[in-house]
This record gives structure tokens, sequence and C-alpha cells, in this order.
């Protein structure tokens, strides 16, 4: 996997995230640890909004440091954050408190994640008694 397919399989986990009641500026750099896939790119939740870019942010609030797939396992809801930096599988500097938020946000997408789901399967829950009639 290069770091362009990586950037691109990261922006797709985070966007789409409604981030519309946090209302602080939120601003996080990670720094992708690997051969292929490494490299840096950001998070920032601003006016209500979620932006993922592919640059450092030199004004952030933390930086995450760690290799492919923790990196990925965090975003897919498989890896607490928390857990990881414990058992010293990301690095984290910068302000804590907001670091601790990314897994606010991460909770944010696998909630509407769930929301989505279900509500597909109702609505072919509901197809499929319509046509049975």
């Amino acid at each position: 996997m290069t770091y362009a397919d990586y950037y691109y399989e990261m922006k797709k986990k985070f966007m789409g995230t409604d981030v519309s009641d946090i209302k602080e500026h939120l601003a996080y750099q990670f720094d992708i640890e690997d051969e292929e896939a490494g490299g840096i790119f950001y998070v920032e939740v601003k006016d209500g909004q979620l932006f993922v870019e592919p640059y450092a942010y030199y004004d952030r609030d933390a930086k995450f440091i760690a290799d492919v797939d923790t990196f990925m396992k965090i975003a897919e809801g498989k890896l607490d954050p928390v857990a990881a930096f414990t058992a010293q599988k990301l690095r984290v500097e910068g302000n804590i408190d907001k670091a601790l938020k990314l897994k606010e946000i991460i909770e944010l997408k696998q909630k509407a994640e769930k929301k989505a789901a279900k509500a597909a399967k109702s609505a072919a829950k509901s197809a499929a008694k319509s046509t049975k009639k």
C-alpha cells in the first residue's frame, strides 16, 4: 500500500462524521511510520465541519505517531486510542485533553455507521414486505 492509497482510505473513514456538536477547534497531525505508506496527514474540526488533508499541521493541538495497522484499527473502531497509547502502540505529543477528543470523533462516526446500517436493514425489510403483498 502506498501513502496515497493509505491516505485516501483514512480520509474515507473520517469523512462524513457529523462533528456539528463539537464547538471547539481541534487539529491533529498523524505521522505514519511505514516504509511504503509512511507520511503525514491531518484531521481538523473547524466550525462544525471535519477536514482531512495530506499535509503537516504546524499549529496542531496534538500529534499522533504510529504504524499503519495501529491507525487503521483506531479509525475502524477496533482499537481504542487510549488502549493503543497504554500499550505503547501509539505515541502522542501535544495537548492530551484535546488528543482525547479523537476518541469522541471516532465514536460519532461509529454511531452514524450503525444508524445507517439499521436504517438500511429496516428499508430492506419494508421492501420485502411490500413485494409479498
